[in-house]
């Protein structure tokens, strides 16, 4: 139950600050990979994507007490990703996010799409 808390805390914190295209990405039935969800959304520009990722990282420990294990990519601001352990959380642009395509990585994985906040 304390994952299911974490991944609503996380996509609360995406949409606080109006974090589109929400996508939350079930690994957990694929052993090779890195954890077990991913959750990707992206921000119009660096400075939403920076405080997308700020207010992941304060909604979560503010309502789960839970720090991430570590965090990068706000030197550029492109491609923030924060590590929760068994979940990654992915803050991109949308040009970042349509070049990687982390969502067709696994072609196994349940894919949950999250309706955007206006």
């Amino acid at each position: 139950m304390k994952e299911k808390q974490l991944i609503n805390a996380i996509v609360e914190g995406i949409q606080e600050k109006k974090g589109k295209k929400i996508t939350i990405v079930d690994l957990s039935e694929i052993e090779s990979a890195a954890a077990s969800c991913f959750i990707i959304c992206e921000g119009q520009s660096t400075t939403q994507v920076a405080a997308i990722a700020d207010s992941i990282r304060e909604y979560v420990q503010e309502h789960t007490g839970t720090k991430p294990f570590g965090y990068d990519g706000y030197q550029n601001s492109q491609w923030i990703i924060i590590d929760y352990g068994s979940i990654l959380v992915h803050v991109f642009l949308p040009e970042n996010r349509n070049y990687y395509k982390l969502e067709q990585l696994w072609n196994d994985a349940k894919l949950a799409e999250i309706p955007d906040v206006e």
